[in-house]
């Protein structure tokens, strides 16, 4: 193995499991109706499309998105301040490094979005490629973000590793044909993930020496 590629939200920082409340006290607020995890999960990872449609077919009425994510992210800017690195990631981001590992990111989210958590928690000089959803046309679980990391690299998939957390994120590692790992968080320990996947419940649980 010569690199590793790290998602990022719910993966290095859990931004998910605080998303998911914000969402559902949300539209238990504005539309009085339930927003259950297994409808929350489906969005992780990807665009919030599929939890918009939720919402329509629930209410049956026609929704702005722009206005939920500014009502959302108002709410999440309250809870911001209770982040914290996973537990084990900076760990195994020394091991990578002292393994010789090169060290990428590939994330749906925004470049902004991610490097601002990633310069807050110190861990920016880790990367030497990061790819955000502004480099793709499509975001996991299509695999054109796994792809640009893997190039970026100069490596080839089945020299690389993929850490992530969701469906869509390990989907998209698979389809780029990368070996990957899943350490689920609060919001998607509930999930099946796909056979091909390696599933560890901790970051401490594996080495890399062990998976190579």
């Amino acid at each position: 193995m010569k690199a590793v590629i790290f998602d990022f939200d719910g993966t290095i920082i859990d931004t998910e499991t605080i998303w998911f409340h914000v969402f559902k006290e949300l539209v238990k607020e504005e539309f009085e109706i339930d927003l259950p995890l297994e409808e929350f999960a489906k969005s992780i990872g990807t665009t919030d499309e599929v939890f918009f449609q939720y919402i329509e077919i629930q209410t049956g009425m026609k929704i702005d998105p722009q206005e939920i994510n500014q009502l959302a992210n108002e709410r999440f800017l309250e809870k911001r301040g209770i982040l914290e690195i996973r537990e084990g990631v900076k760990e195994k981001l020394d091991e990578a490094k002292d393994l010789g590992y090169k060290i990428g990111l590939a994330s749906s989210s925004s470049r902004e979005w991610v490097e601002g958590f990633l310069r807050q928690f110190e861990l920016w000089d880790y990367f030497s490629v990061i790819k955000t959803s502004e480099d793709v046309d499509k975001v996991k679980p299509d695999p054109t973000l796994y792809l640009k990391a893997l190039e970026a690299l100069q490596v080839e998939p089945h020299e690389a590793l993929a850490i992530e957390d969701s469906l869509n994120g390990a989907a998209a590692a698979i389809d780029a044909g990368i070996k990957c790992i899943v350490i689920p968080n609060q919001v998607t320990a509930f999930l099946n993930f796909h056979e091909k996947t390696i599933r560890s419940e901790t970051f401490g649980d594996f080495s890399f020496k062990q998976i190579n």
